[in-house]
């Protein structure tokens, strides 16, 4: 591999620019969030700024700063309060107090990106950081710690939801937009704003086929493996239908914001998570409702439908079944045989 630091500038640059192009605006985002703490947690810790390579006591450090454990005097970590507080006067931290392990555990394979990037010595891949790392999940394990799942979306809340949609032109795009990110295999909220019209085409009455051609799997676009074409059918087909009709959409994003009675332009995938929310709301549903909570809903319908594990895969496209597994089986699990052992 030739490193942008044995180029001329200009072909520097590019490298750079071509990088930054490929990476999801999600994941840039979450590096450089990321980033920017491990500065400025750096800064207040040490005072003085972060240099790379780090030494790998200072990750260490970092994650006994962040990580709760227990001790004789109850749940404890090693961050001074007063630089917790000028972490989060600073907009760097949401509140005072430790991390979940999962944040920690991101930021330290940030960190270790930036290291392997730069081609230099990487603390993160030291025994010492692996093991105190893994220490730290089992521990968390002990406590009980779970990772948070938003609440799935299946039929049932899904039907409540549609049934808070009118004929408005709202009432439409919000109707169209909770079919489409069901029926077409769970997208995900950043999938549903960047649908657009030239990946839709009608194939009936009945209809449509949408043509995922990127995704967080599949970020270099569709391979062998995948199966980018998503049947959007029935009710569905025709709810997209009557929203493409009313709003005269025939190019461009499919899903729109919309000021009064105006078709502005495409919704943000922040915007549609706040959709789903409101609709939840509005079907006075209880639960940690979100985006995500589409694609989970509809691998958790499929468990209780039996869909084949395969042909819901083939849907989502979810390219590991770990990634998967644990939604397919809360669908199916009050449908095990073996849970009927006692009838």
């Amino acid at each position: 591999m030739i490193l942008p630091a044995q180029l001329a500038t200009s072909a520097a640059d590019a490298v750079r620019e071509l990088l930054a192009e490929a990476a999801a605006a999600n994941t840039t985002r979450s590096y450089a969030t990321a980033l920017r703490y491990w500065a400025g947690w750096h800064r207040a810790r040490y005072g003085v700024e972060l240099a790379l390579p780090l030494d790998e006591a200072i990750v260490i450090q970092f994650v006994v700063d962040h990580v709760a454990r227990r001790s004789k005097a109850g749940l404890t970590w090693e961050l001074p309060p007063e630089i917790d507080q000028v972490l989060v006067t600073a907009g760097l931290k949401t509140k005072p107090g430790p991390w979940k392990l999962t944040s920690v555990v991101h930021r330290v394979a940030v960190l270790s990106t930036a290291h392997k990037l730069k081609r230099l010595a990487n603390p993160c891949e030291q025994p010492a950081v692996r093991t105190v790392l893994s220490r730290a999940r089992r521990a968390a394990v002990k406590r009980g710690e779970r990772p948070t799942k938003k609440t799935a979306i299946a039929k049932t809340e899904l039907e409540a939801m549609l049934a808070t949609c009118d004929d408005s032109l709202e009432g439409l795009r919000d109707r169209a937009l909770l079919h489409f990110g069901f029926a077409s295999g769970g997208r995900r909220r950043s999938e549903i704003a960047a649908a657009q019209m030239h990946d839709l085409r009608r194939t009936g009455p009945d209809s449509f086929i949408f043509r995922l051609e990127h995704s967080k799997t599949q970020q270099a676009g569709p391979t062998a493996a995948s199966t980018p074409d998503k049947p959007i059918l029935n009710r569905s087909a025709h709810a997209l239908a009557a929203w493409l009709e009313q709003a005269a959409i025939t190019e461009g994003a499919i899903f729109r914001r919309l000021w009064k009675s105006r078709v502005g332009p495409a919704l943000s995938p922040a915007a549609v998570g706040e959709i789903v929310q409101r609709r939840a709301r509005l079907a006075g549903l209880e639960g940690d409702f979100a985006g995500h909570s589409l694609r989970s809903g509809f691998v958790t319908e499929a468990g209780r439908q039996g869909i084949a594990l395969g042909a819901v895969m083939a849907m989502t496209e979810h390219r590991a079944v770990s990634s998967v597994i644990g939604y397919f089986q809360a669908g199916q699990a009050e449908d095990n045989p073996a849970a009927r052992l006692l009838r």
